[in-house]
């Protein structure tokens, strides 16, 4: 029989995790022991893996969850601290914007669903709203993604000028307007309707049509072009 290359028993809670990464790969380990190698070191009598499953622990074991809960609250778990607490916040970020990326090649935008498959990974659990612009070439694939503000939406700060002049300098075929709601319910509000009504005039004056609006609630989203309100 061939032996292992560690016995598992044989090594302190601290360092399974660290170990079993190594010998098995990191898709081998479980969530808190991937959340331990990320906090990195316990405190006296705590490893970093009893720590690990307190953190998860206070989120109901969701990932999406604790992602959510704020820094301050995480810093608040006892042995935890503010750094191990920011060190966790960054490493679920990486994560998302993992989830975020394409391969590298052009990604089509031919559906409202297309558009919800890209812009869900990185938005659908923002604890704040964030405007985004959808750049499209001749070919209705996405030329690039354009942050325009971060926080409460309204015809106030989404001004047509910020919109349009990243879509001037990509020479747009055509644009899509994308922004999340953090209740993750994407029913419109009526700044959601003004700004889109304001920004569709504007695209037509610089002939840069506006094919969408796509509010992305978590697991679901709301197509302005799919509702008959564009």
């Amino acid at each position: 029989m061939t032996a292992h290359p560690f016995a598992p028993n044989d090594l302190s809670p601290t360092d399974r995790p660290r170990e079993r990464l190594r010998a098995l790969g990191a898709r081998a380990l479980s969530a808190p022991e991937l959340l331990a190698l990320v906090i990195g070191s316990g405190t006296r009598g705590r490893p970093a893996l009893a720590l690990a499953h307190e953190v998860l622990g206070r989120s109901d074991g969701s990932l999406r969850r604790l992602g959510d809960r704020p820094v301050a609250a995480l810093a608040g778990v006892p042995g935890l601290g503010a750094t191990r607490a920011l060190a966790i916040h960054a490493a679920l970020e990486l994560g998302r914007r993992l989830a975020g990326e394409t391969s590298g090649e052009a990604t089509p935008l031919r559906a409202p669903r297309d558009v919800w498959r890209v812009f869900a990974p990185p938005l659908e659990d923002l604890p704040v709203e964030e405007f985004h612009v959808a750049i499209l070439d001749a070919q209705h694939c996405l030329a690039r993604d354009v942050c325009i503000t971060r926080g409460i939406l309204n015809s106030s700060l989404v001004h047509p000028r910020e919109v349009f002049r990243e879509a001037i300098a990509e020479r747009a075929a055509a644009i899509i307007l994308v922004h999340n709601h953090p209740s993750g319910d994407p029913t419109p509000s009526a700044d959601d309707r003004a700004v889109t009504d304001q920004l569709v005039a504007a695209g037509r004056v610089l002939d840069i049509p506006v094919h969408d609006h796509v509010i992305v609630g978590r697991g679901r989203y709301l197509s302005f072009a799919e509702s008959g309100m564009l």
